[in-house]
């Protein structure tokens, strides 16, 4: 039999995660389906519901919907609880579970495929929404050196930051929350987990937050973050966008889900092939 999982979001049209999951279970020979759910923006509940009850064994969760998520299940990974946030639902027997993978896909590209160390590392992290609450628990897991969370509603950064402070004093790490207009100058890393990229807008901080030579990573991908990564690339960073990310969680959420974790760099490459037009003639 052929188990169905789903990526569900609004929007949900531009998402990759079936083709990535697709090229995960055709190389581990996992007998599964994957497609998209559009979520009514008052009617996610109900929708994972029905999927649910029609045999979906599990789903990922995209914007903006991943506070709810969380609350739907009543049990969660340590990761998922931290972040009070969840991408990743698994639908079984013992009911439904609830897991946060955006963080180690982020700490996996960032360290892996970027090939930048994030021990001692300043991080500037754009927003206060569900994608910053699943990675800032493995940023600072990782070693970073101090992790500003910048916000337009800084209550909003402060509330992550009090929930993180705990888990950033084991680790030694500087953590505050800022608005964005003074979030501080020079980090080594600045990520934009916003939605500007994707709603066209523009960057939301100053190019004083780069470093020359450092990384600015998107977690959008393909041309909604090019506006991004041209930005970066302009004041002397590194840009990068999201979609090394988008597939390391994908495989994260697969051994999750079937308990598998697959290879992630000829996926990634498809992708990549995949969303860039070819180079002109």
């Amino acid at each position: 039999m052929t188990d169905r999982y789903a990526v569900a979001g609004n929007p949900v049209e531009h998402s990759q995660s079936p083709f990535i999951h697709g090229l995960f279970a055709q190389a581990t020979g996992e007998a599964m389906s994957y497609e998209r759910l559009l979520c009514p923006l008052d009617g996610f509940a109900h929708t994972l519901r029905r999927f649910a009850e029609q045999g979906g064994r599990g789903c990922n969760v995209t914007v903006p919907f991943k506070f709810e998520a969380f609350t739907l299940a009543p049990r969660h990974s340590d990761r998922a609880a931290l972040a009070q946030a969840s991408n990743c639902l698994r639908f079984d027997a013992a009911g439904w579970f609830a897991d946060n993978t955006d963080g180690a896909g982020l700490v996996r590209d960032i360290e892996r495929n970027a090939g930048i160390a994030l021990p001692g590392a300043r991080v500037l992290l754009i927003g206060a929404g569900g994608a910053s609450a699943g990675v800032m628990g493995p940023l600072l897991g990782a070693g970073v050196a101090e992790l500003v969370v910048a916000n337009r509603t800084i209550e909003r950064a402060e509330v992550l930051v009090a929930r993180h402070a705990p888990l950033a004093a084991r680790h030694g790490a500087t953590l505050r929350a800022s608005r964005l207009g003074d979030p501080g100058n020079a980090f080594d890393i600045v990520v934009n987990a916003t939605a500007s990229s994707l709603s066209g807008s523009p960057v939301p901080v100053s190019a004083t937050v780069l470093r020359a030579g450092g990384l600015a990573l998107d977690m959008m991908y393909g041309p909604a973050a090019q506006g991004f990564v041209d930005w970066a690339r302009r004041h002397g960073a590194t840009g990068r966008d999201g979609l090394g990310m988008l597939v390391e969680q994908a495989a994260e959420a697969f051994h999750v889900w079937r308990g598998v974790r697959p290879a992630t760099a000829d996926v990634l490459a498809a992708v990549r092939r995949r969303i860039e037009p070819p180079p002109a003639a």
